[in-house]
């Protein structure tokens, strides 16, 4: 049981940080943001957002629930808040829009244009740290509380996907040649799909967790 527990952990966790990170996506843009740059500077630029983009995600994975609970936020509503950010994202990506949430805004795009290095700005957040990820690691590391085992998939499964996503980085051209603005849109709307259910899911958790439907509040 313990087994199965720690595996439906690491599956659901490496599902969400794929759709809320979306590697392809984010190789996509990267792809359009270092056209002016040599290979060797592609390469560093990859490597250091991932690197940063990791360290910010894994800070909220062990402090998250502890700034939570300094601010007086309980796991119910953490999990139907962050089921109606998923939502939101799950539902963006079966349309293929972009917003704020997993992309850069208009106005980020613009700022970034005007940087020689982008690897912080926009790439480690919030293009692969964003506002979607960083909720979908505190979210999964509290929905572990209490299962070293889980919580360690949760993070095992946050690095994998760091690692798809420096890897989608370093062959961006490649993938984007090959895979297309169809070929990427079609692996976002899949994904989006699967998130969709895991945040109507958390919504669920959220609300039974909360007593507002037998009347009582935890």
């Amino acid at each position: 049981m313990a087994l199965t527990g720690v595996l439906e952990s690491f599956t659901l966790s490496l599902t969400t940080f794929f759709a809320m990170i979306g590697p392809i996506d984010v190789a996509a843009m990267f792809a359009a943001l270092s056209a002016g740059l040599t290979e060797r500077e592609r390469r560093r630029a990859a490597v250091r957002g991932v690197l940063i983009a990791s360290g910010i995600l894994l800070a909220f994975a062990l402090v998250g629930e502890w700034v939570l609970n300094i601010m007086g936020i309980s796991l119910a509503a953490l999990r139907t808040a962050g089921g109606v950010l998923l939502l939101l994202i799950g539902i963006e990506l079966v349309s293929a829009r972009a917003s704020g949430a997993t992309t850069t805004t208009l106005e980020e795009d613009q700022e970034a244009e005007q940087r020689e290095d982008i690897s912080v700005f926009p790439l480690a957040t919030p293009l692969i740290a964003g506002p979607g990820a960083i909720g979908a690691v505190i979210l999964l590391m509290a929905h572990a509380e209490g299962n070293f085992l889980e919580q360690s998939a949760v993070v095992v499964s946050l690095i994998l996907v760091m690692a798809m996503t420096l890897l989608s980085l370093l062959l961006a051209s490649q993938l984007q040649d090959r895979l297309g603005v169809t070929g990427m849109h079609m692996i976002s709307r899949v994904f989006g799909v699967l998130l969709c259910a895991l945040a109507v899911q958390f919504l669920f958790d959220g609300i039974a967790q909360s007593g507002l439907l037998s009347g009582t509040l935890n």
